[in-house]
């Protein structure tokens, strides 16, 4: 029902320190992807679909933050999980991935793993969707930002076709980036979801601009008063 993109990357923040974010983006032919399939913390990044069980993200997560690869935290769940079969779980974390499609996925379903990322998918016309989807992203500059360029990429598998399921006209879509990074005022284009719309990638990236654009409105504001010390005034 679903392909998704997980990513991990190096870079450093204005002042030359090290930092590492994490990001996945997911887009489906059912509403309110945004609620089950992405799961992203300083630490990793985990999408699960497919027939869909949430604490396979939610749980991963919590034990990537306690210290476990994403290999050894999601594999434990799976081995747990009696509907395993039916299940897609991919991820990434500090220092590797970790990619599952069961057996009773429905095709066309695959991954893939590449350099920092893995993408999964299931109902697909095929598997040039994921091919497109790690092609756009691994061709991206690094100097955008990671939501925009995870867009980019679900637009990409799109194009070559995405969900097979045409009947199904109500789709949703979603990213989320993460960041050991401290920042004074998260970027809100870094935790996206359009829940319900016929157009799910058209309109992320439509309000992925909108929050781009707030976020330097905003920040500029702020500078402002803060220069002038009325920092109240742009306080909610």
């Amino acid at each position: 029902m679903t392909f998704s993109i997980c990513v991990r990357e190096e870079y450093e923040d204005d002042a030359g320190e090290s930092q590492r974010r994490f990001g996945v983006a997911v887009t489906t032919r059912l509403a309110g992807v945004g609620t089950l399939c992405p799961f992203a913390s300083e630490n990793g990044a985990i999408a699960t679909q497919s027939l869909v069980n949430v604490d396979l993200g939610r749980r991963g997560i919590r034990y990537v933050d306690e210290g476990l690869a994403v290999e050894d935290a999601v594999q434990s769940l799976l081995n747990a999980d009696e509907g395993a079969p039916s299940r897609q779980v991919h991820g990434v974390d500090a220092d590797g991935s970790f990619t599952f499609s069961g057996e009773e996925c429905r095709g066309w379903y695959g991954h893939l793993e590449g350099d920092g990322y893995t993408v999964a998918g299931n109902l697909l016309t095929g598997e040039s969707v994921i091919e497109a989807t790690a092609a756009s992203y691994e061709a991206s500059d690094r100097d955008e930002p990671l939501a925009k360029r995870l867009i980019d990429a679900l637009e990409a598998g799109d194009a070559e076709g995405g969900d097979k399921r045409e009947e199904l006209s109500v789709q949703s879509a979603a990213v989320v980036v993460r960041t050991t990074e401290e920042r004074d005022l998260e970027p809100p284009y870094d935790d996206l979801r359009v829940d319900a719309t016929e157009t799910p990638i058209a309109d992320l990236r439509e309000t992925y601009e909108l929050a781009r654009q707030g976020h330097e409105d905003a920040m500029a504001r702020y500078e402002d008063a803060y220069d002038e010390d009325d920092l109240e005034s742009v306080e909610e």
